[in-house]
């Protein structure tokens, strides 16, 4: 755990006990900080006495006793409308900020050598923030992995000048953290996506470009519009800056065109890495992955062999573009992670034909944006509450079934696919939807996924089950 010793002596109110919020209490606490906590769930408040942190309804609270509020970031700081503790802050006149704020400010203070990649994005930061903690620990470097994905930031060991830190930034988080300032800041893409929260996609756009902002080197990738518009700035207000792409050569910076990474400089190219034959890294989508992290660990001068073999190694993320099992020419892959139309694009990209299992709890603009893709398509298998829509949507371009469940759908789709003829055949589950309504949340889906998938196989000659 790394204490927070820049609050020693002060006194903060804590919102939110989910697991990062518990961290957070326990790192400020073990730092020397008095920790006021509160949460609206009775289950949770419960938990944090047993934990023995101190704890009071901040609704009745006196707050002019508070140093901050510090939040946790599922909790809305300014859109619907701020959370009734901000406003409490705000009259208090007291800051609002999160576990990474409380995090670089102690690497400021104890350890501002520590090197830290902080990743973004709309989609694809969770298998880069992966990645690139897989390369570092390939080069036999201390490498330490969290934030939004996997172990909360807090509970990272403590920093030291040696040790690496990459962490997974969500747009909740950054906007709890206005003094970020990683060694290298990447933001990958932008989207349409929890706009509930910001508002419109200006603000959302502005929340990410504060983490490359603040960063000592920024790599951005240019597939959207948006986001060259972040390089542009950045450049003009002449910060370093490595431009990527997983879907366009460029003239400057790192990408991956047609399973190959290059560097270019000045308009000369020079190939890097093979990525073709690598599972993990398969689709454009991957290929910005890939340019990411080639483009981090150059700048963090890790040998350029060990980064090319610590790539074909690579295991991937869990239900993002898994491949949990096969059988003969069939592939089935688990894009459980895929809860918008924009993330389905990115697997619908990366095979040829494709037993589509899609559907859940329903985003704004439904799957119409994923048209380019209906050729892949050879059926598609709806389940949840947005089966429906899906259909319509569907109707008159690609063969689709209500199949309502995954046990069901999935059945469905490998008896279909077994009898395609094509070389290569993809059973991808790609939701393009929230979990919610079946599910409690993604990894549950793609559990259930994989597990439909070792019913049908396990026990099949030739058959292997990932």
């Amino acid at each position: 755990m790394i204490p927070i010793t820049s609050f020693a002596g002060k006194h903060v109110a804590l919102f939110g006990l989910g697991a990062s919020g518990l961290s957070t209490a326990k790192a400020l606490v073990d730092g020397g900080c008095q920790v006021t906590c509160w949460d609206d769930a009775l289950a949770r408040v419960v938990a944090a006495k047993t934990k023995k942190l101190e704890v009071e309804d901040l609704n009745t609270a006196d707050w002019s006793r508070f140093d901050a509020l510090i939040l946790a970031p599922g909790v809305p700081l300014t859109h619907p409308v701020p959370h009734w503790t901000v406003d409490k802050a705000r009259d208090a006149g007291i800051e609002v900020i999160g576990d990474v704020e409380l995090f670089f400010r102690e690497r400021r203070k104890v350890c501002p050598d520590a090197p830290v990649i902080a990743i973004t994005g709309t989609n694809g930061k969770s298998t880069t923030t992966a990645l690139i903690a897989h390369l570092l620990k390939a080069a036999g470097k201390d490498t330490q992995m969290g934030g939004n994905i996997g172990t909360p930031l807090l509970e990272l060991e403590p920093f030291h000048s040696e040790r690496h830190y990459v962490i997974e930034c969500s747009s909740y988080q950054i906007d709890l953290a206005p003094t970020l300032d990683p060694t290298i800041g990447i933001h990958m893409n932008l989207s349409p996506d929890h706009l509930d929260r910001h508002g419109t996609m200006d603000h959302y756009a502005a929340i990410k470009e504060r983490l490359v902002a603040g960063a000592k080197i920024a790599i951005v990738g240019v597939d959207d519009r948006m986001s060259t518009m972040i390089v542009d700035r950045l450049e003009l207000a002449r910060k370093p800056v490595c431009r990527i792409s997983g879907a366009f050569e460029i003239p400057d910076g790192v990408y991956a065109h047609n399973g190959k990474l290059y560097e270019a400089y000045d308009g000369t190219q020079k190939q890097v890495a093979v990525l073709t034959g690598i599972d993990s890294l398969r689709g454009d989508h991957n290929g910005q992955n890939a340019a990411a992290a080639f483009a981090a660990l150059t700048v963090l001068n890790i040998d350029r062999d060990k980064v090319v073999e610590g790539l074909k190694s690579f295991p991937g993320l869990h239900h993002r573009m898994e491949v949990v099992g096969r059988s003969g020419r069939i592939l089935f892959v688990n894009d459980s992670k895929a809860t918008n139309a924009d993330a389905a694009a990115r697997a619908l990209a990366s095979f040829d034909r494709i037993y589509w299992i899609a559907g859940g709890k329903p985003k704004e603009g439904g799957i119409a944006s994923l048209d380019q893709y209906w050729p892949r398509i050879a059926k598609a298998y709806l389940i949840g509450e947005a089966a429906e829509q899906f259909g319509q949507t569907l109707k008159g371009h690609v063969v689709y079934t209500m199949s309502g469940t995954m046990d069901k759908a999935v059945a469905q789709a490998t008896s279909d696919a077994r009898a395609d003829a094509a070389n290569e055949i993809a059973v991808l589950l790609s939701p393009a939807c929230a979990s919610f309504d079946q599910y409690g949340n993604f990894e549950l889906r793609g559990a259930a996924f994989a597990e439909a998938v070792r019913k049908l196989l396990n026990g099949n000659e030739g058959q292997e089950v990932a």
